[in-house]
């Protein structure tokens, strides 16, 4: 055996490593991974003095950015929860686009609500409003659930400042802007076409009852409820100050005297800082409640946290040592012998990895450790749609590996023996148009 197929067969084993340790064992998916960094130093012969290194700039590199943007996105949604704001842009965009189109409107909701909150507390937050929209509607329920459960999947996975997303976004070093744009872009049909379209092609033959907590729903008050304007405002202004520092820069001479402010305030860190600071006031103080309350409530979204950054920082610091141990230039060399392109090797492995694992964050965390020694070779690729084309797969292929699979399951009250055919394949196809989106926004900008 050569050297080259030797490593390829140790960064294997460690594949199966972290996903029998994880799946089979229950092991926190924290240790799977450090446990295959040092599967991959120690079979690779790395120096010992290095492997600790190794995995400590793996994983300061990876959370040294991404846990203020982790807390800060956190506050933003817990203030939108405490606030009310989700049911205010439900209740707004019904009346706007009319309870014949619901699952639209509720796909919509769940598609800006869904920017600054995880995928479990987006399902918890709108649950609720969910089975007052179908109450209120007459829409089959899995018409208007899956508009729900697919926008929140795909920004979940595309969109920063999602953990995941914005930690591709780092390894791969793009332009966080152009992440947000792109996968806003690509990620609206993608939620279109396996949300309400597929949701209403397979409510023909399925559909069930709501959980009997949700079945006399009341809603709250409108006067009890933050405006609409402020409300929309709030949760999108961290993106739009990204999105504006990318296209001023795009339209600015490289030496103009205020780009240092504009790159200040487009920062991921200064934007959801602003904005938290913002949620604060709009949907906190001024409805009422004292910042002790707030401090309180806000302390509480931190918590389901510490998890998240800990499984993203063990999977940079796998990156890292694959990197360092030498197998990042042999897959480099193997895969670009490949003739496909490095878009759609990097969802295929994205979507492998989701359905072995079931964690998206794991998931796309591990794609980028393989694709990031292949882009070298493609210096013209913008490494923006690299990050996509890694999201996009990740969404695909949930099933009972997914812990989001079951609490869909549980949150929704669907059928054990429909969830393949309703959410796993929401999912697929979710993924699959986001390939083809990313290939042809890649053929668009040359």
């Amino acid at each position: 055996m050569d050297q080259s197929t030797a490593m390829l067969a140790v960064l294997g084993l460690a594949i199966v490593m972290i996903i029998v340790l994880s799946i089979k064992f229950k092991i926190h998916a924290f240790i799977s991974l450090l446990g295959a960094c040092f599967l991959i130093a120690f079979a690779t012969g790395m120096p010992l003095e290095t492997i600790g290194k190794s995995i400590e700039t793996g994983m300061g590199g990876t959370l040294g950015f991404l846990a203020p943007i982790l807390a800060l996105g956190a506050i933003i949604g817990k203030m939108m929860e405490i606030s009310g704001g989700a049911e205010k842009l439900a209740r707004t965009l019904i009346n706007i686009i009319g309870k014949n189109r619901a699952a639209w409107a509720m796909m919509i909701v769940a598609y800006i609500c869904g920017i600054p909150v995880f995928l479990q507390v987006g399902i918890v937050l709108l649950t609720p409003i969910l089975f007052h929209v179908v109450q209120e509607s007459k829409q089959p329920l899995v018409k208007v659930a899956l508009s729900m459960t697919t926008a929140l999947t795909v920004v979940h996975c595309i969109v920063p400042p999602h953990p995941a997303a914005t930690a591709i976004t780092l390894a791969l070093n793009a332009d966080i802007g152009k992440v947000i744009f792109y996968g806003l872009l690509v990620g609206l049909p993608a939620t279109a076409i396996a949300g309400p379209i597929f949701g209403q092609f397979i409510s023909k033959s399925n559909n069930f009852e709501p959980p009997e907590q949700y079945r006399n729903v009341q809603p709250t008050p409108d006067e009890k409820l933050p405006a609409f304007g402020i409300t929309i405002f709030t949760i999108l202004l961290p993106l739009l100050m990204m999105i504006g520092k990318t296209v001023i820069e795009l339209n600015s001479a490289k030496d103009a005297s205020y780009l240092p402010f504009i790159n200040f305030l487009g920062n991921p860190i200064t934007a959801l800082f602003i904005a938290a600071i913002l949620s604060y006031y709009v949907m906190g103080i001024k409805r009422g409640h004292t910042l002790g309350d707030l401090a309180k409530r806000t302390e509480a979204a931190m918590g389901p946290m510490a998890t998240i950054i800990l499984v993203i920082g063990a999977a940079g610091a796998f990156n890292r040592v694959i990197l360092d141990s030498g197998i990042g230039e042999v897959l480099k060399q193997v895969l670009t012998t490949i003739q496909v392109s490095p878009l759609v090797m990097a969802w295929v492995i994205a979507i492998i990895m989701r359905f072995a694992i079931g964690s998206a964050t794991v998931a796309m965390m591990t794609s980028a450790g393989f694709i990031m020694p292949v882009l070298t070779a493609y210096p013209s690729l913008d490494p923006a749609l690299v990050a996509i084309a890694i999201g996009s797969g990740a969404i695909g292929a949930s099933h009972v590996t997914d812990p989001g699979f079951w609490f869909v399951k549980e949150a929704l009250g669907i059928p054990m023996n429909k969830m393949f055919s309703i959410y796993t394949a929401s999912t697929t196809i979710a993924a699959v148009v986001g390939l083809i989106g990313t290939l042809i926004l890649a053929s668009v900008l040359g």
